[in-house]
């Protein structure tokens, strides 16, 4: 990640003054980041600068190397570490569209989805890879609190496993797969119990959670699969969170799930998958510590693997869906810099032309980032400024108080680890389109996602014909 032109002073950005971690998840830039002979960031080869010039701002940017290997490294980390068969799926709301799942599909992930669009945007890139209806049914699970009628139906459609969260949809599957005569794949999901410390928002995995089964109601739910023959339940699931840092958390879950596994086989269920969920995190600031992939996959694998042996249970197929810090760190979001405003004695604000409608984690979660000007890489950090978004909003604020070189109109600015939940979660609040998306690999610069247009936002509208009146 280092370049041998940086020069190792005290002066310009810190991002890459550094040595980077071979585990993609550890860095706060891409792992192909360098910054070149006019002091300018390069990634996958292409100066951020000229990105910008081509394919206007704001601008994802996401390296395909870093993707694919964090993808290499989650695959090999449980192939190494667990004893049984492994399967590592993408996590899709992290960010779902057509390259990225082209991607990971390369790599030999599988995919979890949690809606009927991220369903149909899976299959349609799978199918554009040539997969066979058999290949792409092994590869889907499907999860979710609430799937609709509609969305239960397209998962039965695709044959793909269907991961159970609650009472009235275990009937509902039980309705249609009588009705449709097929056998319908599940899995049941659980809360067990064990809490971490990640953001209120996003722990799953605790008792109060709106996810799941309650451990209480499992036995009652295995009595009533095992009498439904249409339905074919593969395994148990649960997912304790996100942007988790601590190992312990995932080394009791082994040996909650193994238990309930155990208990489930005693009732003839044919269980044969475990998915322990993700929830790995990544950098967003210099002073963030998470685990390595393989430190990681490690842990909660050789945890699965200790139950496994203390409850005689065969080593079931061992599934983690890691979405966040797959692709996470491959990504930075470009901005163009406009004007700025200083309130004496309190603080400097430098705005730029994007915000909470292309990155809304900080205004919801609260997230913090780290930023530099990639046209300026070795300028001096000469100012404290807070970064402020364009929208209507006082909360719009990307980054608060931080170093950068005395930023002009015109400087583009990078946000650092914007691969994940920001391009998912982006909206058309102010009516602003949503940004362009580009894939960066040896120099080369391909379109993934298209620039909203004003007509895109009138898509959607309808003008009943008594208003024109």
């Amino acid at each position: 990640m280092l370049s041998t032109e940086m020069p190792r002073t005290t002066t310009g950005s810190t991002l890459l003054k550094t040595p980077a971690s071979p585990s993609p998840n550890q860095n706060l830039l891409p792992l192909t980041a360098v910054i070149n002979k006019n002091g300018e960031l390069e990634i996958g080869g292409c100066s951020v600068t000229a990105l910008v010039e081509q394919f206007g701002s704001p601008l994802y940017i996401l390296d395909e190397t870093t993707l694919r290997q964090a993808a290499q490294q989650y695959r090999q980390s449980f192939q190494t570490h667990y004893p049984g068969p492994s399967q590592v799926i993408y996590a899709s709301k992290a960010w779902s569209c057509l390259a990225v799942v082209a991607i990971a599909a390369q790599e030999g992930l599988g995919f979890d989805v949690v809606s009927g669009g991220e369903l149909f945007t899976t299959v349609s890139a799978l199918k554009q890879l040539g997969w066979d209806e058999a290949e792409i049914a092994e590869k889907i699970y499907f999860h979710g609190n609430n799937k609709s009628v509609q969305e239960l139906q397209e998962a039965i459609a695709v044959n793909c496993t269907i991961i159970v969260d609650n009472w009235l949809e275990l009937e509902t599957l039980s309705k249609l797969a009588a009705n449709s005569g097929e056998s319908v794949k599940i899995m049941l999901r659980l809360t067990p119990g064990i809490e971490c410390h990640t953001h209120e928002y996003i722990k799953t995995g605790h008792l109060d959670s709106k996810f799941g089964f309650d451990p209480n109601q499992l036995e009652a739910v295995f009595t009533y699969i095992a009498e439904q023959p249409a339905l074919h339940c593969l395994g148990l699931h649960a997912h304790i969170g996100s942007q988790i840092f601590e190992r312990q958390p995932h080394q009791d879950l082994g040996e909650v799930l193994v238990q309930w596994f155990a208990k489930g086989l005693t009732y003839g269920l044919p269980l044969k998958e475990l998915n322990i969920g993700g929830g790995l995190g990544i950098c967003y600031t210099e002073s963030d510590d998470p685990p390595s992939i393989e430190e990681w996959a490690q842990a909660a694998a050789l945890s699965v693997a200790k139950a496994c042996d203390h409850h005689n249970v065969p080593y079931p197929k061992l599934i983690a869906e890691p979405g966040r810090s797959l692709v996470g760190s491959a990504c930075v979001t470009a901005y163009r810099v406009g004007g700025r405003k200083v309130v004496p004695n309190i603080r400097t604000y430098i705005a730029v032309d994007g915000g909470m409608s292309d990155n809304p984690r900080p205004i919801t979660y609260q997230s913090v980032y780290r930023v530099a000007l990639a046209n300026r890489m070795n300028d001096e950090l000469s100012e404290t400024v807070t970064v402020a978004g364009k929208h209507c909003e006082s909360g719009d604020i990307l980054v608060k108080d931080v170093a950068l070189p005395a930023a002009e109109p015109g400087d583009i600015l990078v946000v650092t680890a914007t691969g994940a939940y920001n391009y998912s979660m982006a909206s058309n609040y102010n009516r602003l389109g949503r940004p362009a998306a580009v894939l960066v690999s040896q120099g080369e610069a391909n379109l993934i996602l298209q620039r909203e247009t004003y007509t895109d936002l009138l898509r959607q509208d309808c003008l009943p014909n008594r208003l024109l009146s």
